[in-house]
């Protein structure tokens, strides 16, 4: 069975806004890149695929724009290349080498779950407060930034019930962050 990691940036006061200064540095971006080379799908709802598409989509010329700098090239390759499903009641075709998920999203996710070993990824901020709720995360993956930004979307609002977790992983960044990775008690 694959196994689904939910994996974010977040501030230590919980926020999870891709706005409130967690730019990514040299070693976490490889740090990323190494995390979902090793996902056979990603899992994005139509916000975040949007986001990504529109920051991370190789350009029709083939090229990488010149804002991008040379390090962050192995990360926009991998997103660019890596299969994406995307959930969404509005988006009617995705292109960025995806496909839609329509159906109820739990049956769904357990579905692609069971098709084989390996691992699924899911980003963003409210596709995985339902399935955290539905108990089809089985890992979460925080980097955590050491800023407070006091507002913003927060990590897993909304999240009917408590979910214990035990630590598995951590490793610190040199710029001040860390990565923890849990999993459900």
């Amino acid at each position: 069975m694959r196994s689904l990691r939910y994996s974010i940036n977040v501030t230590l006061d919980g926020c999870c806004h891709h706005e409130a200064g967690l730019l990514p540095d040299e070693e976490s971006m490889a740090y990323w890149t190494t995390q979902l080379a090793r996902a056979d799908a990603l899992i994005l709802g139509r916000v975040t695929y949007q986001m990504m598409e529109s920051v991370w989509r190789r350009p029709a010329d083939g090229g990488w724009p010149d804002w991008m700098a040379d390090w962050q090239v192995p990360f926009a390759e991998t997103i660019d290349r890596a299969e994406k499903i995307v959930v969404s009641r509005t988006l009617s075709s995705p292109d960025w080498n995806a496909r839609l998920l329509e159906s109820d999203v739990g049956q769904a996710i357990q579905r692609l779950k069971e098709e084989s070993d390996g691992s699924l990824w899911v980003g963003g901020v409210t596709l995985p407060t339902t399935l955290a709720d539905l108990r089809l995360i089985d890992e979460f993956e925080f980097l955590v930034h050491p800023v407070v930004v006091g507002h913003g979307p927060s990590l897993l609002a909304g999240l009917r019930e408590r979910i214990q977790l035990e630590l598995v992983a951590r490793r610190a960044f040199r710029s001040g962050v860390v990565a923890m990775r849990f999993r459900p008690r």
